[in-house]
């Protein structure tokens, strides 16, 4: 199981990884493994300020739709368009190409309540 040592997780298993007042979103290794073969991806709050917990979107396996919830308050910026037609780089690269969304960040500070990688694993081994 793929968990970079430089992201932050959350507990729904989203990833972020911070550029200053940039953020890149997506879904962990573990989550998109859970979910199977994804079909699509939905997000519609391009330009809303959300807050942490937040559901910004969607993600779609062939066997579920789940919500996908804001690690951090922040405006939604950016949809990763390369998923309009391959929805299936979330499984092949979730930490690179299968980003999911591009946010402003309101209060990088709350990036310290996320998981480490170690907590995250941690986490995961206890679902296991």
């Amino acid at each position: 199981m793929n968990i970079p040592e430089n992201l932050k997780y959350t507990k729904e298993h989203e990833w972020i990884r911070s550029e200053g007042e940039i953020a890149y979103v997506g879904i962990t290794d573990y989550a998109q493994s859970e979910l199977g073969e994804i079909v699509f991806v939905e997000v519609e709050t391009v330009g809303e300020k959300l807050a942490s917990g937040d559901v910004f979107g969607t993600i779609e396996a062939v066997k579920t739709v789940s919500d996908l919830f804001l690690p951090v308050d922040g405006e939604v910026l950016e949809v990763n368009a390369d998923l309009e037609d391959k929805p299936e780089l979330v499984n092949e690269d979730p930490y690179g190409k299968g980003w999911l969304v591009k946010i402003a960040l309101s209060d990088a500070a709350q990036l310290n309540n996320l998981l480490s990688a170690a907590d995250y694993k941690a986490l995961i081994a206890a679902n296991v």
